[in-house]
């Protein structure tokens, strides 16, 4: 399993802006400079990530986004659904009518593991969780 560009990019961008919680609000440029995206790119993020109510925008010469909720209220399999859509191996998991042997194959059910743990993993995750490790990676590498 590949994640899209849209899932990695998006969720760069969303901890960018959960790490700045509670100041004011951050302007494309500055996240799309900080994490190496392109501003018409993060455009189109933004706009995915705010009509699913995870993000605001703040209009004025002070604007930007900021989280419409809570960073620890947002759960990253919450985004990753946004960004990616759901959890998803092989077309098997989502439709057993489509092969034969769905019911007694154990590579289906395999997968099927597979995208229980993906999913267990983000759900645990919180964006508050994310901003905690990124403060510790960063306290780790400081001189």
């Amino acid at each position: 399993m590949k994640l899209s560009t849209r899932t990695r990019y998006g969720m760069r961008a969303i901890i960018e802006l959960a790490q700045h919680e509670g100041k004011r609000p951050l302007q494309l440029k500055a996240i799309a400079d900080r994490q190496d995206i392109s501003v018409k790119y993060l455009e189109q993020l933004m706009s995915i990530l705010r009509s699913s109510g995870f993000v605001r925008s703040v209009r004025g010469s002070k604007g930007g986004y900021t989280l419409a909720r809570s960073a620890d209220e947002i759960r990253l399999s919450d985004v990753f659904r946004c960004l990616e859509g759901p959890v998803s191996t092989t077309e098997c998991t989502e439709d057993e009518d489509c092969c034969k042997r769905s019911s007694d194959c154990v590579a289906r059910e395999l997968w099927m593991e597979v995208e229980t743990a993906i999913q267990g993993v983000l759900s645990a995750q919180t964006l508050a969780d994310m901003v905690r490790k990124a403060r510790a990676h960063a306290a780790e590498y400081q001189i």
